[in-house]
């Protein structure tokens, strides 16, 4: 290190050996990104299944969140309380370019599935243990990469052939809910998991197209207040504010109403540019408020004329609009939310409105019934828009004795959620409890025999690295892993029933028809296809090159 002084007289310092980086290369640099991988896996191994424990992780700041999950919502100065696999990698402050990867893969499932965030990881650190044995014994990594691109092939044409289709309908939902029940058995509401996946499928239900299969989760809002039970959870045909009447003698309850939808504020226009008003009379000053008050008897009055029976605003407007706006008995909300505003304008079949002029009564949004709705003994209120023109945007209304709770409960009902959509888009699906993956284990294994080339090395080591789902569902449950696993693998053989799997809940039975465990044909395989290819993206690293600590 150097002091040196530019042509001002400035110091500076010169760091010697500044362009100095460390190099991996070959199998070094391999095994250094496997290492790295297996690490972040083996965090979330043991959060697999509805016996997987949580993990607990402190931000330097002090905020505890404890999780199970890969991809949650940070929520600073909070407790956050997670079973779901996207959460964890989502709090975890990663490093590692290889970990990055990972955490980019347990992402890419949550956005495209909403499911299955753990299991893809886990898959993606046996197939990197497996690789780091291959590589050991000499194989090209390009030959393990290909052979491992291959048997995820014969592993996504085997789930085609052992999947079933189920038929639902709006009359016949049994189905839905109980997929929706394997994904939230994981999960810390699972006592819960009955009521909730109905209420996730019935919402799903109320938004989809079922001509097109094609289902809008933007319609559905998930809101959650502290207080009550979680098994208050409902769910409300309509949109549910978190705001209250502007004025406390407007009414609670209004039927049967008209709804102005407005984006432009109570309050008299302002001039663009700089401007000062001298009012040296009393007479002045009168003048001002006369004209002001008509400013606003005009905006009332423009409401009043079209039909309106409420309005909802998304500025805020000032105790004098307010007085009046109850005088003239025309109730209004304030400081409502774009986003809320455009869910009630879908709901309602109003349309948005930016300035009065424009209001007309073809724009009135219709409601059967606002309510206002307070809760315990606080004075914390809500606004209840039922009973709409158009019921396709539904709202969960989540209840919880804590904060941490309903944030929970939010990522479930979400995965629910998704998993409802997945099955209306394909209504396939394939039994769970690792049953899937140990008869695409043996499927794989059995073809292995047809390539002659070194690659059948890399498939026989994908079948070894698709056992290590059901083994660590079973050693999450406190089975005995690999005698669990032996049985029920050679109890598929004996009988050729794919349905077989981990008895994780003690039923006392291996067959997942009759624990009613399935999940969705198309995250299963995406599971398996996105964790091949991170895989043989990280295979095909060879040279590390990276700056040097200082």
């Amino acid at each position: 290190m150097a002091l040196a002084f530019d042509e001002f007289g400035r110091p500076f310092i010169i760091i010697r050996e500044q362009e100095n980086k460390t190099r991996l290369r070959g199998l070094e640099a391999q095994k250094a990104n496997i290492s790295a991988g297996k690490a972040v896996a083996r965090i979330l191994r043991t959060s697999l299944g509805p016996k997987g424990m949580d993990k607990m992780l402190q931000s330097p700041d002090g905020d505890v969140t404890i999780s199970n999950s890969l991809s949650s919502l940070s929520l600073s100065n909070l407790l956050l309380y997670s079973n779901d696999g996207a959460t964890i990698l989502e709090q975890m402050d990663v490093e590692n370019q290889i970990g990055k990867l990972m955490v980019e893969l347990s992402r890419s499932q949550d956005y495209e599935i909403g499911d299955g965030t753990t299991g893809v990881v886990v898959l993606a650190g046996a197939l990197l243990e497996q690789a780091e044995r291959l590589l050991e014994r000499g194989i090209h990594p390009i030959r393990i990469a290909e052979g491992f691109e291959m048997a995820s092939r014969i592993a996504v044409e085997h789930l085609e052939r052992i999947a079933y289709k189920f038929e639902f309908g709006l009359d016949n939902i049994e189905p839905l809910v109980q997929t929706c029940m394997t994904t939230l058995s994981s999960k810390i509401v699972n006592r819960c998991k009955g009521s909730l996946a109905e209420i996730a499928v019935k919402a799903v239900l109320a938004v989809a197209d079922l001509e097109r299969k094609d289902v809008n989760l933007d319609l559905i809002k998930v809101e959650g207040k502290v207080g009550g039970k979680l098994e208050d959870t409902e769910l409300i045909y309509g949109i549910l504010v978190d705001k209250d009447m502007s004025h406390p003698q407007m009414p609670k309850q209004i039927e049967d109403a008209k709804i102005a939808i407005l984006t432009c504020p109570f309050e008299p226009p302002k001039p663009k540019t700089k401007h000062k008003v001298d009012i040296d009379s009393v007479e002045k000053f009168q003048t001002l408020r006369q004209q002001e008050k008509k400013y606003f008897d005009d905006m009332v009055q423009k409401c009043k004329d079209v039909g309106a029976t409420l309005v909802i605003c998304q500025w805020g407007f000032d105790d004098e609009a307010n007085h009046l706006l109850m005088h003239r008995n025309l109730p209004a909300v304030r400081w409502v939310g774009g986003v809320e505003l455009e869910l009630i304008a879908i709901a309602t079949g109003g349309r948005i409105v930016p300035r009065f002029q424009e209001l007309t009564p073809e724009k009135l949004g219709k409601a059967g019934l606002v309510r206002e709705k307070s809760f315990g003994t606080t004075k914390d209120r809500m606004l209840y828009i039922e009973h709409c023109a158009n019921s396709r945007a539904v709202t969960i209304f989540i209840r919880g004795g804590n904060k941490m709770m309903i944030e929970e409960t939010k990522r479930s009902i979400h995965d629910a959620l998704c998993v409802a959509r997945n099955l209306i888009r394909n209504n396939s699906i394939v039994y769970g409890g690792g049953s899937a993956e140990i008869s695409c284990s043996i499927a794989v294994e059995a073809a292995a025999d047809r390539y002659p080339g070194v690659e059948q090395y890399a498939i026989r080591s994908f079948a070894d690295a698709l056992d290590s789902v059901p083994m660590a569902l079973a050693e999450n449950s406190g089975l005995q892993p690999i005698e669990t696993l032996s049985a029920v693998k050679s109890q598929q053989i004996k009988e050729k029933n794919a349905c077989c799997g981990i008895d994780c809940n003690d039923a006392g039975t291996n067959d997942m028809r009759d624990q009613n465990v399935f999940e969705t044909l198309i995250g299963k395989q995406q599971q398996i296809l996105l964790a091949t290819q991170v895989v043989k993206m990280i295979l095909k690293i060879d040279d590390v090159i990276s700056p040097s600590d200082y």
